[in-house]
Order: C-alpha cells, then sequence, then structure tokens
C-alpha cells in the first residue's frame, strides 16, 4: 500500500504547496512556480485614540460616550477590561480606539481617573 505524502496537507494547504513550487497536480498540468508567486502583506489600519467622559450605561456591556468635541458614540469594554472586571459608571473619563471606518462606535481601552 502506496502512502501519498501530500495526504495531510487538506485542499487549501494542498492549493499552496501546489503554487509554492513543490509539486504538480495529478493530472500533469502545470500551475505557478515559486519564481512567479508575488508576496503580499496586507497593512492594518490604524485605531484612531480618542478620549472621552461616559454619558449613560446600557445593557450588554454597552455604553454610550460623549467625546470632548460633543459627538456620541456606542462604545464597548475591550476584552482585559471584561477579564478584569473594571467597572464603569457614568462620569468616569474613558481613552477609546475608533476604527477609521465607521466613527459612531468604539472600544473602550483604559479607565482614567
Amino acid at each position: 500500500m502506496r502512502r501519498d505524502f501530500r495526504a495531510g496537507f487538506g485542499r487549501t494547504g494542498l492549493r499552496l504547496f501546489y503554487l509554492a513550487g513543490f509539486g504538480l497536480p495529478a493530472g500533469g498540468s502545470s500551475l505557478v512556480r515559486a519564481s512567479s508567486v508575488v508576496s503580499v502583506s496586507f497593512m492594518k489600519e490604524e485605531h484612531i485614540q480618542v478620549e472621552g467622559c461616559v454619558t449613560t450605561v446600557l445593557p450588554g456591556t454597552m455604553f454610550r460616550v460623549e467625546l470632548d468635541n460633543k459627538h456620541l458614540v456606542l462604545a464597548t469594554i475591550c476584552g482585559k477590561m471584561r477579564k478584569r472586571w473594571v467597572r464603569l459608571t457614568v462620569g468616569d473619563r474613558v481613552k477609546m480606539e475608533m476604527s477609521p471606518y465607521d466613527l459612531n462606535k468604539a472600544r473602550i481601552t483604559w479607565r482614567m481617573r
């Protein structure tokens, strides 16, 4: 019984195996060789750091936060704050991260004194 050395790769892994130039498919057709594969690196968008004041505590660990420029955003607490049981109340100053794509939502990352 002959075992194929490529058996454990799965469908996507096997495709990458071929694209990297390590093998050819069973039909004998040629695919892209390793010399022609272009490496593409995706750049992450940077988060916008802002500060604000909690105005309303909503259910489900959601908060309505007013920024310094009077803009209201819907914010949730980050995982580290959930893990450490950080409590937020109305009037707390918080530091948040906002995505440049949606300026109405934010993630609270720090409670300031």
